[in-house]
């Protein structure tokens, strides 16, 4: 949704976080493998210097890769996330995934009718659903995302980001209205790694705000990068 918007002001690579898409899978999770992986990418790509969008999880691998490789990463776009400890907050997106029973699952409908019971919002549905797919030999359904180990890792990919880093180019924090993830006692611990920060609030939206009002953050990451 949001590359759409983007692809004609920017040269854009999408990556898939390992454990998510077409990555492969892995058995442990770590905010430094993931962001190495991204970087070793980047590397063998030969880009240089770029410019990084990341959501929810995503942010925190986009802000442990510029903590960690300040020369890469020219600016830095983190949509709905500080880089914190977060107490459990995803019950309601794993209960409606692992609702989902793949074996029952004949079209996507179904998936969405079996999410629905925890989930409501339909973008957000919409969203996740892009994870699913039917494997085009046994035309049985599968998640490309591991629901299992993030499932089991979730404490992990809760805590808050360490470094003996800062980030001092520019980042931009896009804030969901509705969202609680960026609240204004987690400032001091954000600006202490990235002091050069700024937010913007997306209006009538909530932590899933890249699929609710995607060309209202297109508009803010273009004038962002643009500048």
């Amino acid at each position: 949704m949001l590359r759409r918007q983007l692809n004609d002001d920017f040269n854009i690579v999408s990556i898939d976080l390992p454990d998510h898409g077409k990555s492969q899978h892995s058995t442990q999770f770590s905010f430094t493998r993931y962001a190495e992986s991204v970087t070793e990418l980047l590397i063998e790509l030969k880009i240089t210097e770029v410019s990084i969008v990341g959501h929810s999880l995503g942010g925190k691998v986009a802000m442990q890769i510029a903590l960690e490789h300040n020369d890469l990463v020219r600016s830095l776009v983190v949509l709905d996330i500080a880089p914190v400890n977060y107490e459990p907050r995803h019950e309601n997106v794993f209960k409606s995934l692992r609702n989902v029973k793949l074996n029952q699952v004949h079209q996507r409908s179904d998936a969405d009718s079996m999410m629905s019971e925890y989930l409501t919002e339909p973008s957000v549905k919409q969203f996740l659903l892009k994870g699913l797919y039917q494997d085009s030999v046994s035309n049985t359904w599968h998640w490309r995302f591991n629901l299992d180990l993030l499932y089991r890792e979730y404490n992990r990919l809760s805590k808050a980001l360490e470094s003996a880093h800062s980030y001092i180019k520019p980042v931009l924090f896009l804030k969901g209205e509705l969202s609680d993830y960026l609240q204004p006692e987690y400032t001091k611990q954000t600006m202490e790694l990235f002091p050069a920060s700024r937010v913007r609030v997306i209006r009538g939206t909530g932590h899933w705000l890249h699929a609710e009002k995607p060309k209202d953050c297109a508009k803010h990451i273009r004038t962002f990068l643009l500048n």
